[in-house]
């Protein structure tokens, strides 16, 4: 199957909810939700739609990941269990190093898959914290940039999330 890329629709927030909760507790079963599905779709709707570039994977009509950046950064990047391993998180992150000369992203420790997903795709180890999150579960944080400035790029990160 082809995958799609396009930009999401502001009717789409609760689509993109349901993949984010669907994909988390795939890949951590046992880190318990932060939110309920209620505060993932008004958080989806009113914070991440509203506020970062969101581009959407299709896999046969159906939607199969999506990514939202902001300027230097990836908020979210998931992809649906169902569509895992095929490239459609490859296609969405491809699309996001195309338009940004340098990129950073935290993703959870223990998200051992995430983790050598990006380091597959060239994004360096920049930092880890034992928890300084909402989850309070241990991350790290990604960067990437042209080899050249990636060192460069890596030591100026300082913050969690864009300004």
């Amino acid at each position: 199957m082809d995958i799609v890329l396009r930009r999401s629709r502001a009717d789409e927030s609760d689509a993109l909810a349901a993949l984010f909760r669907r994909s988390r507790t795939t890949a951590m079963p046992d880190l318990p939700p932060s939110h309920t599905p209620d505060e993932d779709r008004a958080y989806f709707r009113e914070r991440v739609l509203a506020s970062y570039d969101v581009w959407i994977a299709e896999r046969g009509g159906e939607v199969a990941g999506f990514c939202a950046t902001a300027p230097g950064w990836i908020e979210h990047l998931y992809v649906d269990p169902a569509h895992q391993r095929v490239g459609v998180g490859s296609a969405l992150l491809r699309r996001a190093i195309s338009v940004e000369s340098s990129l950073a992203l935290w993703t959870f420790r223990r998200n051992v898959n995430a983790c050598r997903f990006y380091e597959a795709h060239g994004f360096r180890v920049a930092r880890t914290t034992e928890g300084d999150n909402e989850e309070r579960e241990p991350d790290v944080l990604y960067v990437w940039a042209p080899d050249s400035r990636r060192r460069d790029r890596a030591n100026r990160i300082t913050s969690k999330r864009p300004p």
